[in-house]
C-alpha cells in the first residue's frame, strides 16, 4: 500500500519531468490535450446554451427561480469534470497510465452525469430556443425521462455491464489501439451514467416513487465496483499487458499503477454513490414517518 501511495506524487509530477519528450511519447501537462471537434463542439455548445438559457430564465423570473444556484453550480461542476475527463488531462494520460484511464472512466460514469442532470439542462436550454423547438425538446426529454425512470433495473444492468465489459483487458487494449473504439467506449460510459443517474434522480425528486429499489441499485453498483477495484488492487501480476510497457514510460511500476487504479475505483469513485444512497435513505425515512403520522 505504501508503494501505491508513494506513486501518487510521481504520477502528478511525471508530465513536468517529461516536458522534453515529444512525438509519440508520454504527454506533458502542456501537451496532454485532446482537442477533438467531436468533443469540443458539443461541450462548448452545451455550455453556451445552458448559460444563455439560465441567464434568460433568471432575468424573467428572478435569480434562483426554476433552477437554483446550487443546481447551476452542480452543472458547472459537471462541465468541468467532463472537460477533465475528455479534454485535459485524463484522456491523454490514460493512454499511458491505467490509474488515469480508470479515473477518466469513473468521472464519466459516476460524477459527470449526476452533476449535469442536477442542473436541469433541458429546462435551462428551453428558455433560449425558439418556442416551437423548445416544445419539441420538452416532448423529447419527457419521453426520454419516462424511458429512463421506468427501467431502473435495466439501467443498473447497463451501468454495471459497461463498467465491467470495458475493463476487460482485451476491450481496454482495443480502445487504446483504435480511435473509433476509444470514443465509443467513452460515449458508452457517459450514456450509461446518464441513464442510471436519471433514474435515481427521478426517485429523489418525485415523492410518490419508491426509493427501496434505488437503494438496492446503488448497492449493486458499489459491489461491482468494489469487486473490480479489489481485483486490481490485490492482483500480484499485471493484468493489462499494454500498460506493462506504457506505465514505465511515465516512471511508474506497472503493478503499482494497476493497484493505484484499483484504489481509484474502490474509494473516490464510490463517493457519488454513497452520497446518492444517503439522500435516498433520508427520503425513505421521511416518507415512512409521514405515512406513520398521517
Amino acid at each position: 500500500m505504501s508503494r501505491v501511495l508513494a506513486a501518487l506524487p510521481l504520477l502528478l509530477a511525471t508530465p513536468v519531468a517529461l516536458a522534453h519528450q515529444t512525438g509519440d511519447g508520454p504527454p506533458t501537462w502542456g501537451t496532454a490535450w485532446t482537442l477533438s471537434p467531436w468533443v469540443l463542439l458539443p461541450w462548448l455548445a452545451l455550455g453556451v446554451l445552458y448559460a444563455a438559457g439560465l441567464a434568460r430564465l433568471w432575468r424573467r423570473a428572478g435569480t434562483g427561480a426554476g433552477i437554483d444556484r446550487l443546481q447551476a453550480t452542480g452543472f458547472a461542476g459537471g462541465m468541468l469534470a467532463l472537460a477533465l475527463a475528455t479534454i485535459w488531462p485524463f484522456d491523454a494520460m490514460g493512454e499511458w497510465s491505467l490509474a488515469a484511464h480508470i479515473g477518466q472512466h469513473m468521472l464519466l460514469l459516476a460524477l459527470v452525469p449526476p452533476l449535469l442532470l442536477a442542473g436541469r439542462p433541458a429546462a435551462a436550454i428551453a428558455h433560449v430556443l425558439p418556442a416551437r423547438l423548445s416544445a419539441r425538446l420538452h416532448r423529447a426529454t419527457a419521453r426520454l425521462q419516462a424511458l429512463a425512470t421506468g427501467g431502473l433495473g435495466t439501467a443498473t444492468a447497463a451501468h454495471v455491464g459497461v463498467m465491467l465489459a470495458w475493463h476487460l483487458p482485451v476491450a481496454t487494449t482495443a480502445a487504446l489501439q483504435n480511435e473509433a473504439v476509444h470514443w465509443v467506449m467513452h460515449a458508452s460510459f457517459l450514456l450509461a451514467g446518464l441513464w442510471f443517474w436519471a433514474a435515481l434522480l427521478h426517485r429523489i425528486r418525485e415523492p410518490e416513487t419508491g426509493v427501496g429499489a434505488a437503494l438496492v441499485a446503488i448497492i449493486a453498483v458499489m459491489m461491482a465496483m468494489g469487486f473490480l477495484g479489489a481485483l486490481l488492487t490485490f492482483s500480484r501480476r499485471v493484468l493489462y499487458a499494454v500498460y506493462g510497457w506504457r506505465a514505465p514510460e511515465l516512471g511508474l511500476d506497472p503493478l503499482v499503477d494497476q493497484q493505484l487504479a484499483g484504489l481509484v475505483m474502490w474509494v473516490p469513485a464510490c463517493l457519488p454513490y454513497i452520497v446518492g444512497g444517503l439522500v435516498l435513505a433520508r427520503l425513505w425515512l421521511r416518507r415512512a414517518e409521514r405515512r406513520a403520522t398521517g
